[in-house]
């Protein structure tokens, strides 16, 4: 019998394209398999399948397997022969669906590599976000990101993107467009675009590995408040450098007060996570997990706090998993104030293996519990200011994200008017003027 590989600590991610969506998940990573071993069983469907079988035996939080017989299962898997891998695939799905558990799942080659890509924040690809037009279904370019081959080229907002190597992006949807853009890094792809006083024109440029924003900040004036607005749209790898990068550049503009925006944020790497806690708090428990043996892991807050000024965490149904670790933290902890509607409630760890094939799956390894002891499975972290948003109100930050941080958002609103009534947030004494410190 095959030993299966050791994991390592994270919580998922998932990107898509270059335009970016989730999936909610905590996650633990294993090695990949070697490449000899690679090598030798790349080819034998039923190895596969037992090794799946193994991880499941070895680390499901639930030691009863949802009281199946997990010995008969396997006698069961491998009494089958496989002769595709599709059929192999198939068996490891059926047997999984009888733990009853959504987030302990099989992904294939391709679904496994795009999820090691959504951990790792990285893309390859030109360094394009696009986003279609409601109406006349039009791709377009949001943003190039700084320092990417669409960025050096010379690629602008509003850019229509007309066609991908030859190919009409007329009746595309975002995800085949950002499939077609994407590809290995080294190798060229040419857009036609279309540019107001420019008309249509092409660039042939060569892909890059990218690292992706998962954090955007800006300074907001807020009457004489001076507000460090975060975003963090996920915990991927990069997420805890960019963030530390963000926070001490907005203490530099000498900011009274931050606002850390989590909402739609679905989780990313546990100790992402974890780090980021510790940017935010100095001393107190950020969260602790509990494996199907009953063994607890806690972890703390350092004495690495980089900032201790007042603050609001924005979190809605969307934030998820490591956003509810890290808005429980700050909750139970006290240091700062919650506010928005109740998150999503998953409080589960899965360890992600890769197989022997290039094939991947995810399995429910460990509970985890918010500093209080609190179990937010299936409830969410309730807010210590709960405002939830009208339906009419969420179409219009949905279709209009520049809104986003802004008097408009009716959450951020709020949160500028608990920071305002906060006596920490006044404005410094005796400072260089705000005008002065913007650089």
């Amino acid at each position: 019998m095959n030993q299966p590989p050791k994991k390592f600590p994270l919580l998922q991610t998932a990107l898509v394209s270059s335009a970016i969506a989730f999936t909610t998940g905590s996650y633990l990573f294993a090695p990949t398999w070697c490449r000899s071993v690679h090598a030798a069983l790349q080819d034998s469907p039923k190895t596969v399948v037992d090794e799946a079988w193994q991880v499941v035996n070895n680390e499901y939080v639930d030691g009863t397997f949802n009281k199946n017989d997990w010995q008969a299962v396997r006698q069961q898997l491998l009494s089958k022969n496989y002769t595709t891998k599709e059929q192999a695939y198939t068996a490891i799905r059926e047997a999984l669906g009888k733990l009853d558990d959504a987030y302990t799942r099989f992904m294939d080659p391709k679904q496994f590599q795009s999820l090691t890509n959504q951990t790792s924040g990285e893309l390859s690809g030109v360094g394009i976000r696009l986003e279609m037009n409601e109406k006349t279904k039009a791709i377009s370019i949001v943003e190039p990101l700084e320092d990417s081959p669409a960025f050096k080229a010379g690629v602008k907002p509003g850019d229509q993107l007309v066609a991908i190597d030859g190919k009409s992006t007329k009746g595309m949807s975002l995800d085949q467009a950002s499939g077609l853009i994407r590809g290995e890094a080294g190798k060229k792809v040419t857009l036609k675009l279309s540019r107001p006083g420019k008309g249509i024109f092409d660039l042939r440029l060569t892909r890059a590995q990218i690292q992706l924003a998962a954090v955007r900040s800006s300074v907001k004036q807020e009457g004489n408040l001076r507000v460090g607005y975060i975003r963090l749209n996920e915990f991927s790898s990069h997420a805890s450098e960019q963030m530390s990068k963000a926070i001490k550049t907005l203490n530099d503009k000498q900011v009274n007060a931050f606002v850390l925006d989590l909402r739609g944020n679905p989780g990313g790497l546990l100790h992402s996570s974890i780090e980021i806690g510790r940017m935010w708090m100095d001393k107190g428990a950020i969260v602790r997990t509990v494996d199907r043996r009953g063994d607890n892991e806690e972890f703390k807050a350092n004495n690495t706090a980089l900032t201790k000024l007042p603050l609001v965490v924005l979190v809605d149904g969307n934030s998820a998993s490591a956003s509810e670790i890290l808005s429980g933290a700050i909750k139970d902890n006290r240091r700062g104030t919650v506010l928005g509607s109740q998150t999503f409630g998953k409080a589960l760890v899965q360890s992600v293996h890769s197989l022997s094939d290039g094939s991947g799956l995810a399995v429910t390894v460990a509970h985890y519990y918010t500093p209080n002891g609190t179990d937010i499975n299936h409830k969410g972290v309730t807010p210590d200011i709960k405002l939830d948003l009208s339906e009419d109100q969420r179409k219009q930050l949905v279709g209009n994200p520049s809104m986003l941080g802004t008097t408009n958002d009716p959450q951020y609103a709020q949160a500028i008017a608990v920071l305002k009534s906060n006596p920490l947030a006044k404005p410094p004494v005796n400072k260089t003027s705000p005008s002065a410190s913007l650089r």
